[in-house]
């Protein structure tokens, strides 16, 4: 059995035709818990999500819900659903939209009103509550989509591409208000190829690829798990001795930027003792390697 979580998915399967789309996968989602599910491109990660939302029944395996005494599938009414792809009515007036499916998923029409309206003050999107969807802006869709998918306070929240069409500073307001879900208790499972963001929001990865789990656990176990230190340096002077230091692997050189990988038992210290004095450091940053390395090692056939 995978751990007590609010969302269970032990051992589930699923084919289509001659294609085993999702291979005997096992996680949990806590309450309070953000988990990135990551995945290349047809990897089996909306499959999953599928499986999970009661789409597609799997072929083997168990998926519970510690709601409603347990379902076999996530409640759709006490779930919350950010697809990748456009969900909305394009002809429909965003306030509109918003009341209507907030009365979908149980909410009385005064009391969705009253909660669309605080979402559109807080994405800033007063003054478009009487426009079609089809005039806004693609982040500005992204938003309201996102607004529908949380209006009912959902206890399992899953985001699919959450950030997709949104700007920086959309970025980085959608990242404090999905920060606000976990604190208030919900179960976030949180799908996007930001590799950077994932890294800030998540507790916990996991890695699907050929339908099968990867890589599963605590980022920052995960991260020093593959031991190597990832470096980054700007420097000015002459840089060629770089390639010829202790432990220097996977080197990028750029003008005078340069990133590279420390062999595991070489240790940041010992590499910075190493600088010759031919080169002038302007900035060093020393860390394990950055989630986008991991993730790209892994599903190419690296460590594991």
């Amino acid at each position: 059995m995978v751990e007590d979580g609010l969302l269970q998915v032990e051992g589930v399967s699923k084919t289509f035709e001659s294609v085993r789309a999702v291979n005997g996968v096992s996680f949990s989602v806590d309450r309070g818990e953000i988990l990135g599910f990551l995945g290349p491109n047809g990897a089996g990660k909306t499959t999953t999500i599928r499986m999970i939302l009661g789409i597609f029944d799997p072929d083997s395996g168990t998926i519970h819900c510690a709601l409603d005494g347990g379902l076999d599938h996530a409640p759709k009414e006490r779930t919350g659903y950010l697809p990748e792809e456009r969900g909305l009515y394009s002809d429909a007036r965003v306030l509109d939209l918003l009341v209507y499916f907030g009365e979908l998923k149980g909410l009385a029409r005064a009391e969705a009103r009253i909660r669309a309206w605080t979402w559109l003050e807080r994405f800033d999107l007063c003054g478009w509550e009487s426009k079609k969807v089809e005039k806004l802006s693609k982040g500005m869709q992204q938003k309201v989509q996102f607004t529908a998918s949380v209006l009912h306070r959902p206890d399992l929240v899953v985001l699919d591409e959450p950030f997709s069409g949104l700007d920086p500073v959309n970025q980085n307001l959608l990242r404090e208000v999905i920060g606000g879900l976990k604190a208030d208790g919900a179960a976030v499972l949180l799908s996007s190829h930001r590799m950077n963001l994932v890294e800030e929001l998540c507790d916990r990865i996991f890695l699907i690829h050929d339908g099968r789990r990867v890589l599963y656990g605590n980022l920052d176990e995960i991260k020093a798990s593959h031991g190597e230190h990832a470096v980054r340096v700007r420097f000015t002077g002459d840089g060629s001795s770089l390639p010829e230091l202790p432990g220097v692997t996977n080197l990028h050189v750029e003008g005078e930027r340069a990133s590279l990988t420390l062999e595991r038992e070489v240790s940041p210290d010992t590499f910075i003792r190493s600088l010759p004095d031919t080169i002038e450091i302007l900035a060093l940053s020393v860390d394990r390697p950055p989630l986008h390395d991991i993730f790209v090692r892994t599903v190419e056939g690296g460590a594991s």
